[in-house]
């Protein structure tokens, strides 16, 4: 029987062999903790033999002499392998999210905006760290809605005094850049909101953008034709267009499609044009209009900057784009990226990091199972349900690891007491 998470043990090469060991307890605590995830919790869980000292697991984030972006190449590239053919192009979700913290010394905290207590009208600003995750987007085997797996993270730290800061976008760049590193022969749509449209000018390699167009956005036909004999330079755009709003008013012939959007078929009226949008590039994008044929939905207004791929594909595609936030519900629900106690040098960038990192792991060890018995979560008012949670996902790899310890554990009476003190006090601690 194939062991639970055994995919981490390949990722344990990044690191020394006593640090591989401490990181492959420090996984299976992870994900056995009912509870806060604090790295005392975790270490409880384990290391229930209590093999190491303590404080080895607050040292292994803080001050370890490791490199995530080893970690992230690893596991990139062992993902893509796993569930990207060879000759398809690697679609990618980019967003960015918040970990609340308190308290004024955690290093690379800063004050951001809090997205979800936030309206149109009022801002309203937190204490957190900043994550970006760059995901890998997959359609799982069982159908439904996609997945964002992370294939990397980066921490917007707050600029130190007399240094640049580097905005969100850069970080994103640069991860696109490392990307195209570790896999040179692959091709990459990336699909971001519209905070994001600017990378759609900064000439990343072999990158195709799907963004969101502003509504009232100043975009202009493509430049005419030079005339023979023409002097001066060539024009970089035509005539100014209406903004996308108004041209939606004035289209009279839309296209019918039918989209995947999270899983779900759907009909949308598209219309599709070529402009120019110099806010964001100089290069001509793909204006992509989208209308519920019922009039229930208002128009949405996307750009790609491709120009093959259908304008059926892009809606879908951005649709899809959601997942990225079911990603960060998850990760911070239930494997609790929020609630590391760590606070001084690499700890909290790390240890926020380590939930992205055993998100993937977890879903990636349930997508190897498809077609095998699993656990699932008993909901008989949920009938009609096909496909899988990640509460599912993290309950199968659970029970597989208790089966586990249990199994290769309990060679005495007194080991089987243990185990069973361990599991009552895991359940009476659990939140």
């Amino acid at each position: 029987m194939v062991k639970p998470l055994h995919y981490l043990t390949r990722l344990a090469n990044v690191f020394t062999k006593p640090a591989a060991a401490l990181f492959l307890r420090i996984a299976a605590g992870w994900t056995l903790c009912p509870s806060r995830r604090t790295l005392t919790n975790v270490y409880r869980l384990g290391d229930p033999q209590c093999t190491t000292n303590v404080e080895a697991t607050p040292y292994f984030f803080r001050d370890g002499k490791w490199e995530f972006s080893e970690l992230w190449k690893i596991h990139a590239q062992l993902l893509v392998s796993r569930l990207i053919p060879d000759d398809e192009v690697l679609t990618l979700t980019l967003d960015d999210t918040t970990h609340h913290k308190t308290g004024p010394r955690i290093e690379g905290a800063r004050t951001c905006r809090d997205a979800v207590r936030s309206t149109r009208n009022k801002t309203v600003y937190c204490w957190a760290l900043q994550f970006l995750p760059l995901c890998l987007l997959v359609q799982p085997p069982w159908g439904g809605e996609p997945l964002s797996i992370p294939l990397n993270v980066r921490l917007n730290r707050k600029a130190a005094e007399g240094e640049a800061s580097i905005s969100l976008t850069e970080h994103a760049e640069a991860m696109i850049r490392e990307l195209a590193e570790w896999f040179p022969d692959k091709r990459f749509r990336l699909v971001a909101d519209g905070a994001y449209a600017s990378l759609a000018g900064r000439n990343l390699p072999r990158t195709e953008i799907i963004s969101r167009l502003r509504a009232d956005a100043a975009i202009y036909d493509l430049p005419p034709a030079r005339r023979p004999g023409q002097r001066g330079r060539p024009a970089g755009k035509g005539k100014r267009l209406p903004t996308p709003a108004d041209m939606a008013k004035r289209v009279r012939k839309w296209q019918r499609v039918e989209t995947t959007e999270r899983g779900k078929t759907r009909e949308r009226l598209v219309y599709t044009r070529r402009v120019i949008w110099a806010r964001v590039s100089k290069t001509p994008i793909r204006l992509v209009i989208s209308r519920d044929p019922e009039g229930k939905e208002k128009d949405d207004f996307f750009f790609f900057t491709g120009m093959e791929d259908s304008p059926a594909r892009v809606v879908g595609d951005f649709a899809d784009r959601w997942s990225v936030e079911d990603t960060f519900r998850n990760v911070k629900q239930f494997l609790g990226a929020e609630e590391p106690q760590s606070w001084r040098r690499a700890g909290p960038e790390r240890a926020g990091g380590f939930s992205y990192l055993m998100y993937g792991a977890i879903w990636l060890d349930r997508i190897d199972r498809e077609g095998q018995t699993v656990a699932r979560l008993d909901r008989p008012w949920y009938g009609h349900k096909t496909a899988v949670s990640f509460q599912d996902a993290l309950a199968d790899v659970r029970t597989r690891l208790w089966e586990d310890r249990i199994n290769d554990s309990s060679a005495s009476i007194d080991d089987l007491a243990k185990i069973q003190k361990m599991l009552i006090e895991a359940v009476a601690w659990a939140s």
